[in-house]
């Protein structure tokens, strides 16, 4: 799930908490306006499958109210509340944990000496890293290497389908939305470290990791400030993915 809402991260070096504007608020759009029809027109031509476009923005809308009202607040607090080290020991924690469906999608990608890396990764995180609170592989050169269902999905050739914006995960598809799922379920049968045990007897715990996923995650809704956020949003997300399947 981590992936989902950091997809935007190379083409959008934002800072993390930028000052929040909604895109759309007080703008006075009128349909008749030639310029807007230019630009329509021109996003038009992205060509970009979107059958569930009124539905999808009003969830983008939804995701932007959730995020500025409740999401940026929270991230604000645990800023306050938490010292840097400890924050980023939270971080290292649940990307530790994140490697296991990576190795996953890599095997079955045949990607095997990217599964080496990240079987290496687990390893001396897990050990040298206390239980992953420590990226040491980071360190040794070995970098995570993001791999997701969706991404195997596409690797053989199965089509994104309709593109989608998930209530508070952000942009996706319908295969790579599938995707999540069986990461999601991957994750629970392979409980290595016992995280799910954790999960179960802490739900607080829930509430950190989505606290630490939107505190890494440095894009902010209405920061491009631009009527058509949606539909750039909409293009770099599915251009992303596309190059993601391609490495």
């Amino acid at each position: 799930m981590k992936v989902k809402l950091g997809l935007l991260m190379m083409f959008l070096s934002l800072p993390a908490l930028a000052e929040y504007r909604d895109a759309l608020e007080g703008l006075p759009l009128d349909d008749s306006w030639s310029q807007l029809r230019f630009e329509r027109s021109s996003l038009r031509a992205l060509d970009v499958h979107d059958p569930l476009e009124p539905l999808n923005r009003r969830v983008y809308r939804f995701n932007s109210q959730l995020d500025r009202h409740v999401m940026v607040p929270m991230v604000r607090g645990y800023e306050t509340v938490t010292p840097r080290f400890v924050r980023s020991g939270i971080r290292n924690l649940f990307a530790n944990l994140a490697d296991i469906p990576n190795l996953v999608n890599s095997l079955a990608q045949g990607k095997f000496e990217q599964g080496m890396r990240t079987t290496a990764r687990l390893l001396f995180n897990s050990t040298l890293g206390v239980a992953g609170l420590v990226d040491v592989a980071e360190r040794m050169g070995l970098p995570q290497e993001s791999e997701d269902f969706g991404q195997t999905l596409g690797y053989y050739g199965v089509p994104p389908g309709p593109y989608l914006v998930l209530p508070v995960l952000g942009p996706s598809n319908v295969r790579d939305a599938g995707g999540l799922l069986a990461d999601w379920r991957v994750d629970r049968r392979l409980d290595l470290f016992g995280q799910q045990s954790l999960y179960r007897h802490h739900p607080e715990t829930w509430a950190l990791y989505v606290v630490d996923l939107r505190y890494n995650t440095p894009f902010r809704y209405g920061v491009l400030d631009s009527p058509f956020e949606y539909d750039q949003i909409r293009y770099l997300y599915l251009k992303l993915r596309q190059l993601q399947i391609q490495q």
